[in-house]
């Protein structure tokens, strides 16, 4: 637990896609935080960082901050896939704070070393899932908890791309060190909402396919998940996809959920928007009516079946916003490690199950 007083100090490990886009601008969005260094040796990251963030600092590699721990609250890691472990082991044994960009590791058995060392070490340790903080996963969460849909039978979720030219680089390696591929990208995040919305899992059916040209990870995946309380999950990353299906389709027992599109603010944030300024005030996460999912029975929502429900505003800021209060009174964080564990036991089970043509009993010996 840190005292109040003077902002917590973060250090960024990264400045790419994810720390350039995502953490550094909910970092500097944050009330209770700041952005004290960026992590990079990248001299047009450093460049791209100072323009938005003038007073940072900046570090050519993790090694030096913990040479100055003293001087940091939380050290948030946005580097490649393969660096996550290395870096957060480095970061808690330097008793710093620990936000891990998912996934928080290649395999469950090193997201709960690392979490069992979090609490020897009696520091946080949590994981960026931003998708639970979706408008789509919002609205749905509301859906449920108010019975509207009735008993959930089947959870359909689609994360879904038109990229049919690949782009290079350690996401779309095949070398298993780098952890690429769209399993553990998207699909960390497609697991991630069906355990918190419908719990435990017992068994994984998995198709995971490579279709571009030059691709060396796979980039067309279909993981099949039955939950222990009986609804069926099925999850869709793909970049590959020439027409996108609805981001979620829920078949209750009462009625259905139907949405299609992305939520906003992934490319808000990409087009320079910040949630803490003027032009967003009230408006951050916001979506028009026209992209509104739509909820009835034996109606079709492609011809205005159903009626129209309000999507709740997507929430980005709140995963920092709780990271800050864990911080400040010892409150659990927003995401725990054992949640991200509990999701790597499926995509582990998911790549078996695609390598070897089975379905995955969760808890039987691999």
């Amino acid at each position: 637990m840190t005292g109040t007083g003077t902002p917590l100090r973060v250090a960024l490990v990264g400045y790419g896609l994810a720390g350039s886009v995502f953490h550094a601008p909910l970092i500097s969005a944050t009330e209770d935080l700041v952005l004290d260094t960026v992590v990079t040796s990248n001299p047009e990251r450093q460049a791209q960082a100072r323009a938005e963030f003038p007073d940072v600092r900046f570090a050519a590699s993790p090694d030096e901050l913990w040479e100055r721990a003293g001087e940091l609250d939380l050290v948030v890691i946005a580097s490649p896939n393969k660096t996550h472990v290395p870096i957060a082991t480095a970061a808690l044994k330097s008793g710093l704070a620990v936000v891990v960009d998912k996934p928080i590791a290649g395999t469950a058995a090193e997201a709960r070393a690392l979490a069992a060392l979090a609490e020897e070490q009696g520091v946080l340790l949590s994981v960026f899932q931003n998708r639970r903080w979706d408008n789509d996963f919002l609205t749905l969460g509301r859906l449920i908890a108010g019975g509207e849909l009735g008993d959930v039978q089947r959870f359909e979720s689609r994360f879904e791309r038109w990229r049919p030219e690949t782009k290079g680089g350690w996401r779309e390696s095949g070398a298993p060190e780098e952890i690429g591929g769209l399993l553990y990208d998207l699909g960390s995040h497609v697991v991630d909402q069906a355990l918190v919305l419908f719990g435990p899992v017992a068994s994984v059916y998995a198709e995971s396919d490579v279709r571009r040209p030059g691709a060396a990870a796979d980039d067309d995946t279909f993981i099949a998940l039955t939950h222990a309380n009986g609804v069926r999950s099925h999850l869709y990353v793909s970049a590959t996809t020439a027409q996108l299906g609805p981001r979620f389709r829920v078949l209750g027992s009462k009625a259905g959920y139907v949405k299609y599109g992305l939520d906003p603010q992934e490319a808000d944030l990409r087009d320079g928007k910040r949630p803490n300024t003027q032009e967003m005030a009230g408006n951050w996460g916001a979506e028009p009516e026209s992209l509104w999912g739509r909820i009835g029975a034996g109606e079709s929502p492609a011809t205005g079946g159903g009626h129209p429900v309000e999507s709740a505003p997507g929430d980005y800021p709140a995963f920092y916003a709780g990271v800050a209060r864990a911080l400040r009174e010892g409150t659990a964080p927003p995401v725990t490690a054992h949640e991200a564990a509990a999701a790597l036991d499926i995509l582990e089970a998911a790549r078996r199950s695609a390598r070897e043509g089975v379905t995955v009993t969760i808890g039987a010996s691999s």
